[in-house]
C-alpha cells in the first residue's frame, strides 16, 4: 500500500517544532507518526506538506489513500480508515480523518467528497504539549505494536528488574542497571546502552543507537529518540533524535527536537511557584496561551542549544536553531534563530549556524546538505518578525 499523510492546521499550531518536518514526523511513543501509520498498514508513506519542505520529505503520486499526519493510529481507526472508498472522505466532526481518490485525481477539494462520520476517539497532535502528555499512551501502544509475537534479547543479570514489561533488541547493553517495568513497558533499541548505576521506570523507551550515561535517574512517559546520549534527571519528556543532554541538571514534561544539546547542569522548571496554569508561545497569536497544564517544562526546536547551568522558566519555547548561555533566567519565549540570554539576545546569523551545523553533522558521519541548508534559511526569513533585538 502507498499512502500519503497530509498537514491540516495543526502544521501552524505546533511551530516551532513542524518549522522543520511535516507533523507525521513528529516522534511520540516509540515511533515517528509516519512510521506507525507505515507499521499499521504495511505501507510506503509520502508527505503532502508546506512547500518549502517538500524537496525532503516527498508526495507519492501513486497514492490513492490521503492520512491526516497529526492523526495517531489505533485498531479501531485503521479498521474505519480500511472501509474508507474512492470519493470518501472519513471525518470527525470539523477534522478530516482520511480521504481516498483515484490516481492522478486532484487533491484538493475535500468538499466534494462524501463525507463519512468517525465515532471512534483517537489521538491526535495539535499543539506542542500533547507530545509530552500524550507520550504514555503512545509509547504503550508502540511498544505492542513492536514486540508482538516476538522474543527480547538477554540483558545481563548484573541488572536489577522489577516486573517483566521489558523488551530489549539485538545489540542492546545494560550493566548494573534497575529496571521498573511495573507501571509501564520498558524498550530498550538495537544497539542501545544502558551504563551503569541507572535507574529507569516505565513507561520508557531508548531508540537505537542511544546511551544513558552513568547514575541517570529517569522517570516514566519518557523517550529518548536515536543517535542521543542523556544523563542526569529526565521526567514525562520526548527527546526526538541526534541530540544530548549528557549531564547532571532537570529535563521534564518537555520536548526536545534533532540536533539540540544541553550544557552540564542546567534546569528547566516545570511547575510554577503559585502552582498556577502554564501558558506558552503561539506563533499564530503572536502571543502567550493557555495550556490548561500545571506541569509544563520546556519546548526545544530543532539545532537548538544551551550552555553550562542555564535556567528555564516554566513553559518555555526555544525555537529553531536559538542558542541560550549566560546567567539568570532568559524569557519565556526564545526566538528562532536567537543569540544570548537573560542578558538580551542578538541574531545568530545563518553562516554562523550553517558552520556549527556543518560540524554536528560531520561527527554523525553526515552531510549537512543543500535540502537542510534551503529548510533552514527559509525559517530564518519566516521568523525576523520575532527576533526584535
Amino acid at each position: 500500500m502507498i499512502i500519503n499523510l497530509f498537514d491540516d492546521s495543526a502544521w501552524q499550531s505546533l511551530r516551532p517544532l513542524s518549522f522543520t518536518r511535516p507533523v507525521a514526523d513528529l516522534r511520540i511513543g516509540i515511533l515517528t507518526i509516519a512510521q506507525k501509520w507505515e507499521k499499521y498498514l504495511g505501507a510506503e508513506s509520502g508527505f503532502l506538506t508546506i512547500a518549502y519542505l517538500a524537496e525532503k520529505y516527498p508526495l507519492l503520486s501513486d497514492a490513492e489513500l490521503f492520512i491526516n499526519g497529526s492523526v495517531c493510529p489505533d485498531e479501531e481507526l485503521v479498521t474505519a480508515i480500511s472501509y474508507v472508498k474512492q470519493g470518501e472522505c472519513l471525518k470527525k466532526q470539523d477534522i478530516i480523518v482520511a480521504y481516498k481518490i483515484n490516481k492522478g485525481d486532484s487533491i484538493d477539494g475535500h468538499d466534494k467528497l462524501k463525507p463519512i462520520e468517525y465515532s471512534g476517539d483517537f489521538i491526535r497532535i495539535a499543539v506542542p504539549e500533547d507530545i509530552f502528555k500524550f507520550n504514555d499512551t503512545e509509547l504503550k501502544k508502540d511498544f505492542a505494536l513492536l514486540t508482538k509475537g516476538r522474543t527480547s534479547a538477554k540483558l545481563s543479570a548484573t541488572n536489577t528488574f522489577i516486573g517483566d514489561n521489558i523488551f530489549a533488541e539485538d545489540g542492546a547493553e545494560a550493566e548494573c542497571s534497575s529496571f521498573n517495568s511495573l507501571n509501564g513497558p520498558i524498550y530498550i533499541g538495537k544497539n542501545s546502552q544502558v551504563w551503569e548505576g541507572c535507574h529507569i521506570r516505565g513507561s520508557f523507551a531508548l531508540c537505537n543507537d542511544s546511551q544513558i550515561k552513568m547514575g541517570a535517574k529517569i522517570y516514566g512517559q519518557t523517550t529518548i529518540g536515536p543517535y542521543s546520549r542523556v544523563g542526569g534527571e529526565i521526567n514525562n519528556a520526548v527527546i526526538w533524535g541526534y541530540s544530548s543532554k549528557g549531564h547532571e541538571g532537570y529535563l521534564g514534561n518537555a520536548v526536545m527536537g534533532q540536533w539540540c544539546n544541553i550544557g552540564a547542569d542546567s534546569n528547566n522548571s516545570n511547575l510554577k511557584n503559585n502552582y498556577a496554569e502554564v501558558r506558552l508561545w503561539d506563533y499564530a497569536a503572536e502571543s502567550f496561551r493557555k495550556t490548561g497544564l500545571q506541569f509544563c517544562g520546556l519546548i526545544m526546536a530543532d539545532h537548538a542549544k544551551c550552555g553550562i547551568n542555564t535556567m528555564f522558566n516554566t513553559g518555555t519555547v526555544a525555537g529553531v536553531s536559538a542558542n541560550i548561555f549566560g546567567p539568570g533566567f532568559p524569557r519565556n519565549f526564545i526566538p528562532d534563530f536567537a543569540w544570548g540570554g537573560a542578558q538580551g539576545f542578538e541574531v545568530y546569523s545563518l553562516n554562523k549556524m550553517f558552520e556549527t551545523a556543518a560540524k554536528v553533522y560531520e561527527r554523525r558521519n553526515l552531510e549537512f546538505s543543500t535540502i537542510e541548508k534551503d529548510i533552514l534559511t527559509r525559517v530564518f526569513e519566516d521568523t525576523k518578525i520575532h527576533r526584535r533585538f
